[in-house]
């Protein structure tokens, strides 16, 4: 966001006395110019060297941020896909105990229908029983009742 401030280039200024010297010393001038440029290239490098090292630093702090994330993120993942299976075998052998249960609930109906089909079939016979005896009664009544003078 805020940039840091640049160094501030000095130079020494002449005076115009030194100008307007026609025997002035030409390589005086030439060499702070290059002294002022060797200076700039020295303050760009190092401004640079900072400037990356800042910028690995930043990417460094960054993905050990991200990877603290993802790790965060990759428990919850994780304990959200142990409990899925945790409910995926629950159900799975709660389907196993309904299917025996319907089995054996089958069982129990027929095992209890055949003991209706024999009770009635009981019934049914000792009704078939109390109705010979009576026809038996009725045909032994008539049989006297023909033998008797």
């Amino acid at each position: 966001m805020f940039s840091p401030p640049l160094p501030v280039a000095r130079a020494r200024v002449s005076s115009t006395l030194e100008i307007e010297r026609p025997n002035a010393d030409p390589g005086g001038l030439e060499a702070s110019l290059l002294q002022l440029i060797q200076d700039h290239q020295q303050t760009s490098l190092k401004l640079r060297d900072e400037t990356e090292k800042a910028k690995k630093d930043a990417i460094k702090t960054a993905m050990r941020v991200s990877d603290l994330l993802v790790d965060t993120v990759n428990g919850g993942v994780q304990e959200g896909f142990i409990n899925e299976k945790r409910i995926e075998f629950e159900s799975r052998a709660l389907a196993a105990t309904v299917i025996r249960f319907a089995k054996q609930t089958h069982q129990w109906l027929a095992a209890s229908h055949a003991i209706n089909t024999a009770i009635k079939e009981i019934g049914d016979f000792e009704n078939w029983m109390k109705t010979m005896e009576f026809d038996c009664r009725s045909i032994n009544a008539a049989i006297r009742n023909i033998h008797q003078p």
